[in-house]
């Protein structure tokens, strides 16, 4: 699908068609619409094709006067245990007269855009349009970085009061998600400091200072996703901790049941059989007593030994 959309009387409104100094949104393509774009913006192929791999990394080239910034957004989704992150690219292509953002599906930070949400953005202004998006991304990415934080909080709250699977797994689905913004992060820093060169994007003194303050978001979500990712791995371990060790527990305690009440078993064996010379074999009341001052004995020493 392909929308046009232009900034008029300080808003972005959608357009019918195209028109010079508009931003096009292109979502999950077909092969006519990609046969359309390379066509009418002279476009390489395989920008095209890049900004719809979603196994594609962030980094940014520059050919025929077109340039490609792949950046990798951040997205939400609901599991069958609760709420998961992942990341996914957006494609933004800078041509002579026009912005184009490729995505595989329709992305939240795109939409924010459309919507007008996001204030005093001119499409005309194409490498500022561009650093607009890119700090959305970041400002994206510290919303969701602060959500995981509390999220996990919560669970940990939860699992100090019982271990459950249900919140190990979530913690787990937490811990991948802050993987996949740790690497994204770190890679969508790097294009941002190769675009901070102007090598591939004209940079005007005002798009230099907005380019540092996206690149200052960056950096703060890369510390911020490297920090709550080591907090949950000690978190997870530690739990793991006492969950082995709560079986531990479990076991010896049951190992000391096992002893304890295997004496009446081993007294009433020995008086069982035929053998002569027991004492007091011809009371029947004295092996159950032996038996139970045995399993006090034995149960005594067992606790005084910590085992019960």
């Amino acid at each position: 699908m392909i929308k046009y959309y232009k900034t008029i009387d300080g808003r972005i409104c959608r357009l019918d068609e195209l028109e010079d100094g508009c931003w096009i949104d292109v979502v999950n393509p077909d092969e006519r619409e990609v046969d359309f774009l390379i066509s009418r913006f002279s476009l390489e192929p395989d920008f095209l094709r890049a900004s719809l791999d979603e196994e594609e990394s962030a980094r940014i080239e520059s050919e025929d006067g077109n340039t490609l910034v792949i950046f990798d957004t951040p997205v939400s989704g609901k599991s069958d245990v609760g709420i998961t992150y992942s990341t996914m690219p957006i494609g933004i292509l800078v041509t002579p007269d026009h912005v184009i953002t490729v995505s595989l599906r329709e992305n939240a930070i795109i939409k924010e855009f459309t919507e007008g949400v996001v204030k005093n953005v001119q499409t005309g202004l194409k490498t500022q349009f561009v650093l607009f998006i890119i700090l959305r991304v970041a400002t994206r990415f510290l919303q969701y970085l602060k959500q995981i934080d509390k999220i996990s909080i919560l669970l940990e709250k939860q699992l100090r009061k019982s271990m459950k699977n249900k919140e190990l797994i979530q913690l787990l689905d937490l811990q991948k998600s802050l993987v996949y913004f740790s690497t994204s992060l770190k890679s969508d820093e790097t294009t941002l400091e190769k675009m901070m060169r102007g090598r591939y994007i004209k940079l005007y003194e005002e798009d230099q200072d907005l380019l540092e303050d996206v690149l200052i978001e960056i950096k703060q979500a890369v510390e911020m996703s490297s920090i709550y990712l080591n907090i949950l791995s000690n978190t997870m371990d530690a739990f793991a901790s006492v969950i082995s060790n709560n079986l531990n527990i479990v076991m010896k305690i049951l190992a000391s049941i096992t002893i304890v009440i295997s004496i009446p078993n081993i007294i009433a064996g020995f008086y069982g059989m035929n053998v002569k010379g027991l004492p007091f074999a011809q009371f029947f009341w004295f092996p159950v007593i032996l038996s139970v001052a045995l399993m006090g004995v034995v149960g005594f020493l067992l606790h005084k030994k910590d085992m019960l």
